[in-house]
Parts: structure tokens; sequence; C-alpha cells
């Protein structure tokens, strides 16, 4: 598998049609969102992607929020459905980790319905106190 895909940190590689067809179209938590929307998102965060090794074709994304200091959210994590089941997932994921590491983060967060397992091989664990985290949504 790693022959044939490269995980890359360079926003100027995304592709942001196909990442926002992906999470407008496909994903369970961003079902509509717009393009200006995405592309707003994309610029204000630390972004990720996986490349298809002789088409260059994205295959994956992901992005990260973070002050660069303390923390971070780890967010819109999208594996093509093509390519599902050939550790691609676990390549973005632990390409994430390995860049956020360098900055000493305190916490790195996410939310998942599906992928517990995954994020559990590098070290992600429900919190030790859920009942203190809160959200405000519209």
């Amino acid at each position: 598998m790693s022959n044939h895909f490269l995980f890359s940190t360079a926003a100027s590689r995304i592709d942001r049609a196909r990442v926002h067809r992906w999470l407008s179209e496909q994903s369970y938590w961003a079902t509509g969102r717009s393009r200006r929307t995405q592309d707003e998102a994309i610029d204000a965060s630390r972004n990720y992607g996986v490349y298809d090794a002789e088409t260059g074709e994205q295959v994956a994304y992901a992005r990260v929020i973070t002050d660069g200091v303390t923390f971070a959210w780890l967010c819109d994590v999208f594996v093509a459905a093509e390519v599902r089941g050939q550790g691609i997932g676990k390549m973005l994921t632990a390409g994430v980790v390995n860049d956020l590491e360098a900055l000493g983060l305190n916490r790195i967060l996410l939310a998942t319905d599906d992928a517990h397992e995954l994020y559990a091989q590098f070290g992600f664990t429900a919190p030790a106190d859920p009942a203190r985290l809160m959200a405000r949504t519209r």
C-alpha cells in the first residue's frame, strides 16, 4: 500500500472541488456544506492529503484546527470509497499525528461515529470525564 500512495502536508495539493464533493455529498457530518464554507475552512486549517503515487489523484483528506501551541481538533477526515480497506486511513492518521507531534500539543480532540478502532491505534481514547465537554450548535 505505501508504495502506491503518498501522504502530504502541502495545502497547495488539496483538490478543493473533490474534497468539497466528498464532504458535502458523502459525509455524515458536513452534508450540504457550501463550497465557500469548505474553502474558508481549508484556508483556516492545517490540511493533509493522501495521493495516488502514479496519478497524483487525491484519495483522502483531513484537516486540523489548532492554536499551534496547546490544542488541536482533527476533523473532516475522509477516505474515498474506492480505496477504503487499503490502510489509507491509517496512513492519513499517522501522518497527521506525526505532523502535530512536533508542536507539543497538550490535547488533540476528534469526533467519530464509526472509526474508534482506527483512532485508538494512535492513542486516542474516550475523555476521562465526558460530562465536562460541552457543545454549542446552531
